[in-house]
């Protein structure tokens, strides 16, 4: 079973190229952009996605000759700055970096979100992805992810798992390794994620699910244990802390992503002079450097290509989402 991106159907079909072309503006239209763009990020500044969003906005900016602008709208895992998105006018002015539970899981548990996520967007690019780490306490006997799963099978009850919230990737990921391995994990919601460290300090929280860059300092300190990441292969800077894949459960492979959209019937021409300038950027050795600081990989790709992986992300998730049966208002 494999649980993962398969990178290779984006790399494909991938050129560098020297040129930005700008859309055609129609006779008597005034061409794109001719004032500054909004990049509305659901989340809230700081974070890894919200990071992401200002390097790319910054080399569009760079490279279109106008100011990209992020305007964090955090909130409901994601929904209320999606929901600002999908009604904005589609002329190329608004778009959304969005991430898997706007674009995917939320649907499947929210009965109301204010959008579609499959119907209100014109997917541009996909951006890059990031695994998760598992950690733990240093209260807790577990060294490793094999051990987690020995001890929660002995100790049903006695784990919890703290995550960004209800509905987040990382419940949604425990919910999963749960079914997998026959244990029962609880979860615990925090409101940032910063709040899960002195619990796992001290005990009072045994597990903490989160995208790498959270917990990396905390990991290589020793202040709390790097059980497990999400990827198929351990992470340079992390060489001691094992896969998922390596502990138990085979082709286990969990990351969150991101995308550039824009509000449905947004002009293709405008759609493609950002997927190539994004392209570019992602493609290119300053991109390359610039995520892997904050522990991301470049993607890249086609509009048909993200359209289509998204279309497999609804496939992989909604059941597991449906089998948790998580809701939410």
């Amino acid at each position: 079973m494999t649980i993962g991106i398969a990178r290779r159907h984006f790399i494909a079909g991938l050129g560098a190229t020297a040129a930005w072309p700008l859309a055609a503006p129609a006779r008597g239209a005034e061409s794109w952009p001719s004032r500054p763009v909004t990049i509305i990020c659901p989340f809230s500044a700081g974070l890894s996605t919200d990071i992401l969003t200002r390097l790319v906005a910054s080399d569009l900016g760079d490279h279109l000759g106008q100011n990209f602008i992020v305007e964090n709208r955090p909130g409901a895992n994601g929904n209320i700055g999606a929901e600002a998105a999908a009604r904005a006018q589609p002329d190329g002015y608004t778009l959304l970096v969005a991430t898997v539970g706007p674009l995917v899981n939320n649907k499947f548990m929210y009965k109301n979100m204010g959008f579609d996520p499959d119907r209100d967007f014109a997917p541009i690019v996909l951006l890059a992805y990031s695994p998760l780490i598992i950690v733990g306490s240093p209260k807790i006997p577990p060294t490793n992810f094999k051990e987690l799963i020995s001890y929660a099978k002995t100790h049903p009850g006695r784990l919890n798992a703290g995550s960004v919230g209800i509905g987040s990737q990382a419940q949604i990921m425990v919910e999963l390794i749960n079914k997998l391995a026959g244990i029962s994990i609880g979860h615990v919601p925090y409101r940032i994620t910063n709040e899960e460290l002195p619990d796992l300090i001290a005990g009072d929280l045994q597990i903490g699910v989160q995208y790498i860059p959270t917990f990396v300092p905390a990991v290589q300190s020793g202040m709390i244990r790097g059980l497990a990441v999400t990827s198929l292969k351990r992470l340079p800077n992390l060489p001691n802390v094992p896969t998922v894949d390596e502990s138990g459960l085979p082709g286990f492979e969990a990351t969150g992503w991101a995308a550039l959209l824009a509000p449905a019937g947004t002009p293709h021409a405008i759609i493609d002079s950002i997927n190539t300038t994004v392209n570019t950027y992602l493609t290119s050795a300053a991109g390359k450097q610039q995520l892997d600081k904050i522990w991301m990989t470049p993607m890249g790709g086609t509009p048909d290509q993200l359209k289509a992986y998204l279309a497999s992300e609804n496939a992989k998730w909604g059941p597991i989402v449906k089998q948790a049966g998580i809701k939410l208002e």
